[in-house]
Order: structure tokens, then sequence, then C-alpha cells
């Protein structure tokens, strides 16, 4: 059986400075984003494209995507093969590459988590389950370009018991 799940949202362009897009300079690229219980997410071109470079623009939002989705696959991958982690940072990397015509597309993103375990023994473990979380993901199951990995993992050892 198939299950269907949809997303709602709603872009409003803020961009108008009085005069529409009269040309290319006449306007900002600005835009609201929303979704119903949810904050708005103001974002905008990047700033390659003319965007305000202190909002989220769709390029860092898709990269964040992969990351964000990697990331909750991956937890529940490790709760569910007794993997305790107790940090989980990533550094993701996108790539798009633009052609002398203005067409451009993403040719890469490499994820690069670092996840500390409680316990020496679950290193081996834990660094492959990241193949299996990129498997999972309903995001790196949509793009056309390659998602990588290059995962570190570490311990941290639980402090020691206080003499008595």
């Amino acid at each position: 059986m198939t299950r269907n799940h949809t997303y709602e949202v709603s872009t409003t362009w803020t961009g108008d400075r009085g005069h529409g897009t009269a040309d290319y300079r006449s306007y900002d690229r600005s835009y609201d984003t929303v979704s119903p219980g949810r904050p708005l997410l103001a974002g905008s071109a990047d700033p390659a494209f003319r965007g305000d470079p202190r909002q989220w623009n769709p390029e860092l939002l898709l990269v964040a995507s992969l990351s964000q989705c990697h990331l909750l696959w991956y937890l529940h991958l490790c709760a569910v093969n007794d993997i305790v982690v107790v940090d989980y940072h990533d550094a993701a990397h996108g790539t798009m590459s633009e052609a002398d015509t203005g067409a451009a597309r993403f040719t890469d993103v490499l994820l690069r988590p670092q996840v500390t375990v409680t316990h020496a023994d679950m290193v081996e473990r834990a660094t492959a389950l990241h193949a299996e979380a990129n498997d999972r993901c309903f995001i790196a199951a949509s793009v056309s370009f390659p998602v990588r990995h290059e995962p570190r993992t570490v311990v941290r050892l639980a402090p020691p018991e206080p003499a008595r």
C-alpha cells in the first residue's frame, strides 16, 4: 500500500521597491515562506544572484534539508541499534555549477557529520550506519546528484565516579 504525504507552504514575494520588476536591478529578491503553525522563514536569492546574504536562500535550504534528513534518519537508526549518540554536528557543503548560459545545477553535496558515542565498541557500527541513513533519507533519494559522507565518530567516555 502506498501512502502519500503532502506538504503545504505559501511563499510571498516581499521585494517590490515600488516599481515591480521594471528591470533586473529594480527589485529585491526577498520573500517570506510560511506553513501553518510554523514560524515565518524569510528568504532571498543567493548573493551571487543579487540576493540578501543575511537571509536563507533556496540553495542553502537544499543543503540544509539533506543535512537534516540525514541527521534524523541516522539518530533513528542508532537508537534502534543500541548505539548511544550524545552529540552530532554536521558541516555540510554543497556545490552548484553554473554554465555560461546561466543555467545551474547542484553537482554534489558532502555531509561531514561528527558523531560522539558513549562506548568505543559502538564506533564501527555507528560509522557504518551513515550509508543506511543516506539510503533512507527521503530528500537524498529525491535529488539527481550524489550525496556523499565523510563521517567521523568519536567516543566520549562517561566521567569517572567521584571517590567516596
